[in-house]
């Protein structure tokens, strides 16, 4: 989990404004190789989450420093929150993702793949959920390792699978390849977004392998279609 100083995601939201105006090989980063997923679009699935029904009790705070503002919400067959976007580097050690290149790296994730090892942020997306607490405890609410997310940032949807487990008191965390195919600068130490991104959990669904991205898109395509119809 990022504990990053208000400065310095300050600082960081600034860089990805200033990125916003620039052509994209002048960014510094290549532009993502797809900006939808699946046939469910980013302003359908908005359209379902405009007001909350909170079922935490409590709320988190984003980042370390900041007050507790972001609650947990309930809908027919799924969860939702809107944060920020940290970046989670945690898991197999790969090019972009090491001690190197994150300082708060790990080489574990609290869900594994189909061999046993952990996940590969560099190359998976995947969300981090708050560890199990008084404020909410994500397995109670039908949300499981593998489970389908849906993740709206900048009218793109991303589907991704529930990773890893962050500190009970912080949400907003994704992995490397969750924010490069949203466009959100994946650096781990100084990337993420400020504001802006919309989780969607799936409840009682499941990927497997979890580390078939393609087969969490084309399950999250069907229960993103089932979400609409039934909220």
């Amino acid at each position: 989990m990022r504990f990053r100083t208000l400065t310095l995601a300050a600082a960081s939201g600034a860089a990805l404004l200033a990125a916003g105006v620039l052509p994209a090989h002048a960014s510094g980063h290549h532009a993502p190789t797809s900006t939808q997923e699946g046939s469910v679009s980013a302003a359908d699935l908005l359209a379902k989450v405009t007001s909350c029904s909170q079922i935490s009790n409590g709320k988190y705070k984003t980042d370390d420093e900041t007050s507790a503002t972001v609650p947990v919400c309930g809908k027919n067959g799924a969860v939702f929150w809107k944060a920020d976007m940290d970046v989670d580097c945690d898991g197999q050690r790969t090019t972009n993702c090491n001690e190197d290149r994150d300082p708060w790296y790990q080489d574990d994730t609290a869900f594994h793949q189909s061999d046993g090892k952990p996940l590969k942020a560099e190359s998976l997306p995947y969300v981090v959920v708050p560890s199990s607490s008084s404020i909410w405890n994500y397995s109670g609410a039908g949300i499981k390792g593998g489970g389908v997310v849906a993740v709206i940032y900048n009218n793109k949807v991303e589907y991704a699978v529930v990773g890893d487990t962050g500190p009970t008191k912080i949400i907003g965390e994704a992995s490397y390849a969750t924010a490069k195919a949203l466009g959100i600068d994946p650096d781990p130490a100084t990337g993420g977004a400020d504001s802006g991104v919309t989780y969607i959990l799936f409840k009682n669904s499941k990927v497997s392998p979890i580390e078939s991205h393609s087969a969490a898109v084309t399950l999250g395509d069907q229960l993103a279609k089932q979400f609409l119809a039934n909220n």
